[in-house]
């Protein structure tokens, strides 16, 4: 129950001056990751600066600032599916892609599918809502910005040890309830995972490490479900807590990916949400991001209490991601 002292505790804009944040592409950076539009070839021998910059991402995301925003790829050169093959590439330099749905789906595209609301298809990203701070299952979640939408969609990150610091100062006593075990509830499209709920807490330090990880929504349909414990007052308290001061504007930054923005984000140590946004009526000019989870060579050892959602727990182990139906 120290304040943590690391680079990646940060507030709001302060993250935006972070020498690790902002990474523009050289023309030869570029035209090395335009380069990757072909599915083979050793990046490291074709690719030499751009593999270093990507190895240089890895590093900060672990022991840096936890996010990084790469600037300077034309997506007007390429088609949807040569930009997901682009992004998968390179993202696999960082880290180790894995599947986000029961199909194996490794990139996944963040855009509005018209689903209702009942509709158990339904993800908070394939819709145009505004979404809450949280985390995704994996060490590092990247997002390519191919279409922007008419006006909305602003991406806002925090940093989740500055969070930490912050509850410690004002509410202890609410910290110390955070670093309990949440029940969560299996979410509606991981449908391949035997496990209808596991427990696991929002703050964790293990052998020295800390941790965050923090889902809203499946901890509430955890609540609501007569087979599993109702959260406590107390419980409720602490997570709506989280909620308002991860919202304040002096905590988090808000931002708006440009076409051909990269942005990676540490779960661990960040969490985000997006803006609710208006579409443009013609399909072909709607928002569209591409999205991958990524398990992390260089990861911190988490506590054993995540094993129900990400599996191995050791440090660099391949964990997270849904499983894949067979």
């Amino acid at each position: 129950m120290q304040p943590i002292d690391h680079p990646s505790v940060w507030r709001g804009s302060e993250l935006l001056s972070r020498p690790d944040w902002m990474l523009e592409l050289s023309r030869s950076e570029a035209d090395q990751l335009h380069e990757l539009v072909e599915p083979s070839g050793d990046i490291h021998r074709d690719a030499p600066e751009l593999f270093e910059l990507l190895t240089r991402i890895q590093d900060s995301l672990e022991h840096g600032s936890g996010a990084a925003m790469v600037r300077g790829l034309d997506v007007s050169r390429h088609s949807e599916s040569e930009l997901a093959c682009i992004f998968e590439r390179a993202a696999a330099v960082i880290g180790h892609p894995l599947s986000q749905s029961h199909e194996g789906t490794h990139i996944f595209s963040v855009r509005d599918a018209g689903f209702a609301d009942n509709d158990p298809r339904a993800r908070g990203p394939n819709t145009r809502r505004k979404l809450s701070f949280h985390t995704d299952r994996c060490d590092v979640i990247g997002f390519l910005c191919v279409q922007q939408a008419k006006s909305g969609g602003q991406n806002q990150i925090v940093s989740s040890p500055a969070l930490f610091n912050e509850i410690l100062a004002r509410r202890p006593d609410l910290l110390q309830v955070l670093m309990q075990p949440f029940c969560y509830q299996r979410h509606t499209v991981d449908t391949a995972n035997e496990r209808p709920w596991t427990e696991q807490p929002v703050f964790s330090f293990y052998d020295g490490h800390f941790a965050a990880n923090f889902l809203r929504v499946l901890i509430d349909r955890a609540h609501h479900d007569p087979d599993l414990p109702n959260l406590t007052d107390q419980q409720i308290e602490a997570l709506d807590f989280l909620e308002a001061v991860a919202t304040e504007p002096e905590m988090h930054v808000t931002l708006l990916q440009q076409p051909g923005d990269m942005l990676f984000l540490n779960n661990w140590v960040t969490l985000h949400r997006r803006t609710a946004f208006e579409d443009h009526s013609e399909p072909a000019r709607r928002r569209h991001i591409l999205r991958v989870w990524l398990s992390m060579p260089n990861s911190r050892p988490l506590d054993p209490m995540f094993a129900g959602n990400y599996g191995n727990t050791a440090a660099g182990a391949i964990r997270g991601g849904m499983k894949a139906a067979r």
